[in-house]
């Protein structure tokens, strides 16, 4: 049994080195949602930034367990997941029609309770949506597609 755990310390520092290839981060999104939207309502912009930016746009704020393997190689994955099904940072790049799908999107991942994912919501609970949340975010998604074909 102590050869076992003796290994398994051995593979976990191993691990160390092998890097995880968090994508980049920037502050500096000039085609970001909310830059390019003022009307966007404030509670809906706090949610947003609280409970789906971290995955879903370039301003992704690491944890230090984010630096850790294997943890490490699970948070860039999700991260490069997240950004290639929607990117905030991106908004402005994207087609009327792959808006129109992104926001629906959102108001079905949401309503469904989908999103944010549970295991980021686990450690991440300022994250979690409240029903009243869900419903306002939900709303947004809805009246903002509504208007891309005004």
């Amino acid at each position: 049994m102590k050869k076992i755990l003796y290994i398994l310390v051995i593979l976990l520092a191993v691990i160390q080195f092998i890097p995880a290839n968090l994508p980049d981060v920037s502050t500096d999104n000039p085609n970001d949602l909310i830059v390019n939207n003022s009307d966007i309502p404030e509670d809906v912009k706090l949610s947003l930034k609280t409970s789906c930016y971290d995955c879903h746009s370039n301003e992704t704020h690491y944890p230090w367990y984010s630096y850790v393997a294997p943890v490490s190689f699970l948070v860039s994955r999700d991260t490069k997941v997240g950004r290639e099904e929607l990117n905030f940072s991106n908004w402005t790049e994207y087609s009327k029609s792959d808006l129109a799908g992104i926001l629906d999107g959102i108001s079905e991942e949401v309503s469904e309770g989908e999103m944010p994912m549970k295991i980021f919501t686990i450690i991440h609970q300022d994250a979690s949506l409240s029903d009243q949340e869900k419903e306002i975010i939900v709303d947004w998604a809805d009246v903002f597609l509504e208007k891309l074909f005004d």
